[in-house]
């Protein structure tokens, strides 16, 4: 995987959403996701639904991901 693949899963996931995702190694990743859907969820619902996105993924080909999750509202 690489960043831009795991960005259009998060995309693809989390339609409007703003995605940037990096990585040095493509196996390790930093992502920082704005999206509506995140307006009044508590940061682990967040971070729940960015993983949602990427499924089996976590855990094999993305072996860590960091997450940045903001609502609009908050950047």
């Amino acid at each position: 995987m690489n960043p831009e693949q795991v960005a259009q899963l998060i995309r693809a996931g989390l339609p409007g959403a703003a995605v940037e995702v990096r990585s040095d190694d493509n196996t390790h990743f930093t992502a920082r996701v704005v999206a509506p859907q995140f307006t009044a969820l508590r940061r682990i619902a967040r971070h729940q639904l960015v993983y949602s996105t990427l499924g089996e993924l976590v855990g094999r080909e993305i072996h860590a991901l960091s997450i940045e999750a903001l609502a609009p509202e908050e950047t």
